[in-house]
């Protein structure tokens, strides 16, 4: 099943028909929101508001385990993440869509991987995100109508704060394209969950590198994204439409070269912890 995480302001999909409200309950504690279940044009869709309804929920809040834990165990085997990010380049202007290839973790407490405690594993993020589906998403735009840049590198911070002008300027000497607050762990997770998984972002602002003046605000955010809902949401449904296999995701066989500990090792907990991974 294809699942969507919807960012700031993308709080649900009226277009999913049949929908039904599901909390799972989870060895983490509670997910942002029930995840929504429901078809369109016959297809099987999954939907969460990665902040929860009525956005309640900071960055370093969110309960990113329990939200990857619950789509898996609904069936999600496919991911794509719809995040509003900051611009870091010129040619990436306020409401356009780009998909992300690439990450770069700044946040510093947040829980960044299932394992640990019970379970050694090792799953590599050399490539975090699935180009396949990559590959669709950029089809399902082009379909939309709307132009989108691909490949880009997301550079992932703690938040709340919107940045200095000196970290601005930092990340885009180090390659990032986009930064935004919500990518890590969540992409790092649905590796591990063997989710083939994948951002399309929005570019709200330039963050705060172009002028002296030229900052990024909360109302700017909310407004620019706003706008953009809608045309994100449109290729979304493009994508819905698309026929999609994942079985050819190099993401959903990563644990069986990952994990070290072997399963009689493991103690019952751990045991239901990852099959619900390994699906």
């Amino acid at each position: 099943m294809l699942g969507v995480i919807g960012g700031s302001g993308f709080y649900s999909m009226d277009e999913i028909e049949n929908k039904e409200e599901k909390w799972v309950d989870t060895p983490f504690g509670k997910a942002s929101s029930p995840v929504v279940i429901g078809e369109y044009k016959s297809k099987k869709i999954a939907f969460l508001p990665r902040h929860g309804s009525g956005h309640k929920y900071l960055p370093s809040e969110i309960n990113f385990k329990a939200n990857i834990y619950s789509l898996k165990s609904l069936g999600v085997t496919s991911l794509v993440s719809i995040s509003a990010v900051g611009s870091l380049r010129d040619e990436i202007a306020p409401g356009d869509f780009s998909i992300v290839d690439q990450y770069i973790d700044f946040t510093k407490n947040r829980d960044s991987s299932f394992f640990g405690d019970g379970i050694a594993a090792h799953v590599s993020t050399a490539n975090p995100t699935c180009r396949l589906l990559a590959k669709q998403i950029a089809k399902a735009a082009e379909l939309a109508g709307e132009k989108i840049h691909e490949a880009k590198t997301y550079i992932c911070v703690e938040g709340p704060r919107l940045g200095t002008q000196a970290e601005s300027h930092l990340f885009r000497q180090w390659g990032a394209d986009l930064v935004g607050m919500t990518n890590t762990p969540e992409a790092f997770l649905a590796k591990e969950a063997q989710m083939a998984y994948c951002t399309m972002a929005v570019a709200t602002d330039y963050d705060c590198w172009r002028s002296e003046k030229e900052f990024v605000s909360v109302e700017q955010v909310l407004q620019q994204f706003g706008q953009s809902i809608s045309r994100a949401k449109n290729v979304m449904l493009k994508l819905f439409e698309m026929d999609w296999d994942d079985s050819q995701s190099e993401f959903r066989q990563v644990l069986k070269s990952s994990v070290m500990t072997p399963l009689n090792a493991m103690s019952e907990e751990k045991r239901k912890l990852f099959e619900v991974l390994s699906r």
